[in-house]
């Protein structure tokens, strides 16, 4: 089974796509990170760093629960072998049987939100050629910021994932923030795309924050104000992450980040000052 936390009446669970080397030196993904700012980021997540000094990274979804109720999926993976992270990331991913593990069928996903559309994160939302939805009873949540800028994130978007959603009536944009359940919160957190969206779940004295791309290495926990290289505007991103981050440790309520690329899929937010 994989790893899981319970917030209130929903269980979060968190779903292992792959992992595998980034592509680029982490010291070119950072380059404002000092060396005092890379100690500190292996002491908090020390499988992020292999023995030559690699950035190692996971790449997850997370899977929202009621019950036995119909779930919600939060990220889509690297994808199958002929997805569009092929070029980069370690697929073919085990989104599918990381699935049947956690006794989800794509058939109980009934809203699947996309933080971004970056390829590593909509690997498994279409596939097959032509396109057909992975997931047939879903509505997936994209921000509209994020739709009107999909040619500058990516030329091959429109045709490989947005027309085969439009086309199932699956596709629902997003204007802002918005509540897609009870306890359950989409806030836009531009920066890293221009529709950048994260998602929080609020249980009232406990409050789980799924990240996204808002940060993707320790390094941003330790510092969140450094810029990552692949962040299509870096003030924004920047202002994005310390506007949340800064507001939720000053909640009374605890705050957990489920974040995609980190070790630990599940991270007390307070673990940054440690």
């Amino acid at each position: 089974m994989p790893p899981n936390r319970t917030l209130g009446s929903i269980t979060v669970t968190a779903l292992t796509d792959g992992e595998g080397p980034f592509f680029q030196p982490r010291e070119e993904a950072f380059p404002h990170a000092t060396a005092e700012q890379w100690r500190a980021a292996d002491r908090l997540d020390p499988g992020s760093v292999t023995a030559d000094g690699r950035w190692w990274l996971r790449f997850r979804s997370f899977a929202l629960r009621v019950g036995d109720g119909p779930v919600t999926l939060v990220d889509a993976g690297i994808g199958p072998a002929d997805s569009a992270a092929a070029s980069w990331a370690p697929v073919p991913g085990r989104l599918p049987a990381e699935l049947a593990a956690a006794g989800i069928d794509p058939a109980d996903v009934r809203t699947v939100v996309l933080t971004h559309l970056h390829s590593d994160h909509i690997g498994w939302a279409v596939t097959g050629s032509p396109g057909t939805p992975y997931f047939p009873n879903a509505d997936y949540l994209v921000q509209r910021a994020e739709l009107d800028a999909i040619g500058s994130i990516n030329p091959g978007l429109p045709a490989g994932l947005v027309a085969p959603l439009r086309a199932a009536g699956q596709l629902r944009a997003v204007d802002g923030e918005a509540t897609i359940a009870p306890g359950v919160r989409l806030l836009p957190t531009p920066g890293h795309t221009p529709g950048h969206q994260c998602v929080l779940l609020d249980g009232g004295d406990e409050r789980l924050l799924l990240t996204g791309d808002l940060l993707v290495h320790a390094v941003q926990l330790v510092d969140p104000t450094l810029a990552y290289a692949h962040e299509m505007d870096p003030a924004a991103a920047r202002t994005s992450r310390t506007t949340l981050l800064t507001t939720l440790s000053t909640q009374p309520s605890t705050t957990t980040l489920a974040t995609p690329h980190l070790t630990p899929p599940f991270l007390p937010l307070e673990a940054r000052c440690s």
